[in-house]
């Protein structure tokens, strides 16, 4: 079973935990140990709760036994890209191994589709690693489409990743 709610400023440290494991079980193995911890050092307690404090974010925890599964958030757009209309971003988008193909993907898309068109946004853009084959797949399915390039540094490692783009408006 799993159960849905609205991050909030209690769950600082929750998040910058989530947010290490996630990303370390997701990519950890593409990066030496020193880039894979300049990284993580983004995920801490101080600039979860800076976001989850400010109005601009917008983050969802999803919960199954034994604690925090998964999470999605939405903020500001801060990719290198060209509006076509009012933008949001969707910044971090993370289920957990274990409960992938559980559903809890899906959930937290609905919720990020309806968060972004309540906030009036006509478009909605992330960013997804070039070889993150299953994600690029998912996202693919939700109707997102390539706009360019981007490069993602993990420390002093540049990624590749694909910036893509959703028109709300057809959603």
């Amino acid at each position: 079973m799993v159960s849905y709610r609205d991050a909030g400023r209690e769950d600082a440290a929750l998040m910058a935990d989530l947010g290490r494991r996630t990303f370390t079980e997701t990519f950890g193995h593409l990066y030496t140990p020193q880039n894979l911890a300049a990284f993580l050092k983004s995920h801490n307690e101080s600039d979860w709760r800076t976001e989850l404090e400010s109005p601009d974010f917008r983050i969802r925890i999803a919960e199954g036994e034994g604690g925090a599964v998964g999470y999605a958030k939405l903020g500001p757009p801060s990719l290198p890209f060209q509006p076509q209309g009012i933008a949001t971003e969707l910044r971090q988008f993370y289920v957990l191994k274990p409960w992938q193909g559980q559903g809890v993907a899906q959930a937290l898309m609905e919720w990020v589709l309806a968060e972004a068109k309540a906030s009036g946004a006509d478009e909605l853009y992330l960013s997804v690693f070039v070889d993150n084959h299953r994600a690029r797949r998912f996202y693919e399915r939700y109707g997102f489409r390539f706009v360019a390039p981007y490069v993602f540094m993990v420390g002093s490692h540049e990624d590749e990743d694909h910036i893509l783009r959703l028109d709300l408006k057809g959603a």
